[in-house]
């Protein structure tokens, strides 16, 4: 009897579609594009897997796995819709996330208004005790002063609650014996969280904003994976539900509700997770993942087959550029976050003429309503989308598998009227012109990840996904000098694919502050293990082979005097403390280009991460259905080499051949451009790649 083919579902909501991918334990794939439901993202994400299982006649019981990605908490954030938080710290720090950092954005302007505390001031209690920097008690926690504040916070109705106590990452004590006897006095629907379960770290203030966070978001993500627990019930299914982490990782949806900050940038990471591996598969060490979608473009850096990660990341500061200079306009949260840089330009995006007579195009969003004006569901402005039909880009009729029919006479006369008209051109180099403008805005995001960080872009392949990342792709590349592109299979849902192949992550750490000469290695031995045991403990809980989990150490460090530490990957073993600050010198120069070896330096923090990966390898044996050979063309402009008769193929088609551009694929869930000029075949894994020349 033939084995039982089991499924996983990977779900990642975008700004106008979800997306869904199937896998089979057989190797089967099948990918499905539905419009986002932002009144209740749930609904959106049940009739698509409805549709899957009556499609291919499948049984909730075959569902064996669901992995998520979730923008819930990021949306809570941007749109100030978190609950009611209250927060307790020590006496003096009542108005840390007022003071903030000494950053902002934009240094020269006077009328910068920083982003008002997610917890007023009114909520926000001081209680008497206090912690020395080393953990010893310079004051006792005065209960009296605790229960002052349990009585206050339980008069205000609060639904969630931040707890952050002076130097309590080098002793907990006061904050547990606070939480405990807040617990006591508060309902228990209120969302507790301590600073030392979420972030046991130093610097005062990124530690309350992150743990203020937790608490904001906490009641939202706990409603959200509920209500999605229960529509997931009632169709039958019961298998576990995990959600992607910011930093590429997976956790369950229980952790997921206990954490909530760990998964505030679910989305990006997952696309950047499914480019590294492929990046593994293909032998190439360095790429660079861009992700285009129909609200923003995301780019990331993948360096000897790992995703670049970093701990500064702020939420709610509007585009991020992910530079470690521009900082102020958000909420800190210090976790790992994949490195992903993100620029207001999507499919979506906006285009207009501003004030000044200059052409723009997004940050803002026609969304997945009412969408672009081709859409015709009353969109009234024109977008980047608009403007591809008018180029002959993409299909004049429909997208999607022809689940999305598109009007091209309303996208010529909003392109017509909008842009060219204003600005005195023909409606084809208009069109063309917001093509270029937001290829050029989006190459920004790549060199915020590659140059403004020390790499070279031309060192790096491109891989393009997303809805519109392949219909970009080629331009981007040349404004960069970089030669390779490639379009992996299924682009359009390729982030829903990273999620099937995401690992499930925990991680713990151990804050230090102490100089790496006067360290005892048996002090960071012993440390070392005692967060081995902690992670390990963590996937026990959750009922995984301990065996199967594989540990990684890092080590942030500084020279003494310096301000922010970089991290380095420790080997395994015991631990080497030369070899550690070898490694620390060398990521010193390569980050900053320069380096300071025979200094003194800091050891800041020792962390552990444990990672048990996905599935038994379905992902590398995958195939799509094949579909058959497109035929025709049509007309298409390109700029200053004109309009072209351009054959519009499939992927099959370019298979055992290269083609020279100007060619045009069409798939379910994507378009590639390949302008004239350029070379165009497929690689041995069905990706396809495009030889770009200047």
């Amino acid at each position: 009897m033939a084995e039982r083919v089991g499924y996983r579902i990977g779900i990642d909501i975008g700004g106008t579609f979800t997306d869904l991918a199937l896998l089979g334990t057989d190797g089967s794939l099948i990918t499905r594009k539905v419009s986002s439901t932002p009144d209740d993202y749930g609904r959106g994400i049940a009739d698509g897997i409805v549709e899957l299982l009556r499609e291919l006649s499948l049984k909730p019981s075959d569902i064996v796995d669901l992995v998520h990605a979730s923008t819930i908490a990021t949306n809570a954030i941007l749109e100030q819709k978190g609950a009611a938080t209250a927060l307790i710290t020590t006496r003096g720090f009542r108005d840390v996330l007022e003071l903030r950092r000494l950053r902002i954005p934009v240094l020269y302007d006077l009328q910068y208004d920083k982003p008002p505390p997610l917890v007023p001031r009114h909520l926000r209690f001081e209680i008497d005790e206090r912690m020395a920097a080393g953990g010893r008690v310079k004051q006792p926690l005065d209960h009296a002063s605790v229960e002052a504040a349990a009585a206050e916070i339980a008069k205000s109705g609060v639904k969630a609650l931040a707890v952050t106590l002076l130097h309590s990452y080098a002793n907990a004590d006061h904050e547990r014996a606070v939480v405990e006897a807040l617990r006591a006095k508060l309902p228990d629907d209120v969302f507790v969280t301590c600073s030392a379960d979420i972030l046991p770290e130093i610097r005062e203030y990124e530690r309350t904003s992150t743990t203020v966070i937790n608490a904001y978001v906490g009641p939202v993500v706990r409603s959200y994976l509920g209500a999605l627990a229960g529509k997931l019930k009632g169709l039958g299914i019961s298998a576990p539900l995990t959600v992607m982490q910011s930093n590429g990782g997976v956790m369950t949806a229980d952790a997921a509700v206990r954490k909530p900050a760990y998964i505030v940038e679910s989305g990006p990471a997952a696309g950047v997770i499914a480019c590294a591996h492929l990046a593994r598969r293909l032998g190439r060490a360095n790429v660079i993942s861009f992700d285009m979608g129909g609200t923003t473009a995301k780019a990331a850096m993948i360096e000897d087959g790992e995703a670049a990660r970093t701990t500064e990341y702020e939420v709610g500061a509007g585009i991020n550029l992910s530079s470690k200079l521009v900082k102020g306009g958000g909420y800190p949260i210090k976790l790992p976050f994949i490195d992903v840089s993100e620029i207001g330009a999507g499919g979506g995006s906006i285009v207009n003429i501003d004030d000044a007579g200059t052409l723009k195009v997004g940050p803002q969003s026609a969304g997945a309503v009412p969408g672009p004006m081709c859409y015709g569901l009353g969109g009234e402005r024109p977008t980047f989308t608009d403007a591809m039909v008018v180029l002959g880009y993409l299909n004049p009729v429909a997208i999607a598998g022809g689940r999305v029919k598109l009007d091209a006479a309303r996208a010529h006369a909003a392109i017509e009227a909008e842009v060219a008209r204003p600005l005195g051109l023909k409606i084809a180099e208009a069109a063309h012109g917001v093509y270029t403008l937001a290829a050029a805005t989006m190459t920004r995001a790549v060199k915020a990840v590659t140059t403004y960080r020390g790499r070279d872009p031309r060192d790096f392949a491109l891989v393009a996904f997303g809805g519109n990342g392949p219909i970009t792709a080629v331009e981007i590349a040349r404004a960069l000098e970089i030669k390779d592109v490639l379009i992996p299979p299924a682009p359009g849902v390729f982030s829903a694919l990273g999620l099937l192949v995401s690992a499930t992550e925990h991680s713990a750490v151990r804050t230090f502050v102490r100089e790496v000469d006067a360290l005892k290695l048996a002090d960071i031995e012993a440390a070392s293990r005692a967060l081995e045991g902690e992670v390990m403990q963590a996937f026990a809980a959750e009922g995984h082979d301990v065996k199967k989990v594989e540990l990684l150490r890092t080590a942030e460090l500084r020279y003494v005097g310096q301000a922010y530490e970089l991290p380095v990957t420790l080997a395994p073993g015991s631990i080497d403390l030369g070899a550690m600050r070898s490694a620390f010198d060398a990521e010193h120069a390569r980050t900053y280009g320069h380096s300071s070896p025979g200094d003194p330096v800091d050891l800041i923090s020792l962390k552990v991460m444990g990672r048990l990966a996905a599935g038994d390898g379905e992902f590398d044996r995958w195939s799509l259905a094949s579909k058959p050979a497109s035929a025709g063309s049509r007309k298409a402009f390109f700029g200053a080499a004109g309009w072209h008769d351009t054959p519009v193929v499939s992927r099959a088609d370019l298979a055992g051949r290269k083609r020279q551009g100007p060619v045009i694929v069409e798939e379910y869930d994507s378009t590639c451009v390949i302008p004239p000029g350029c070379m165009v075949g497929l690689d041995p894994l069905g990706n396809i790649a495009v030889e770009v020349t200047p």
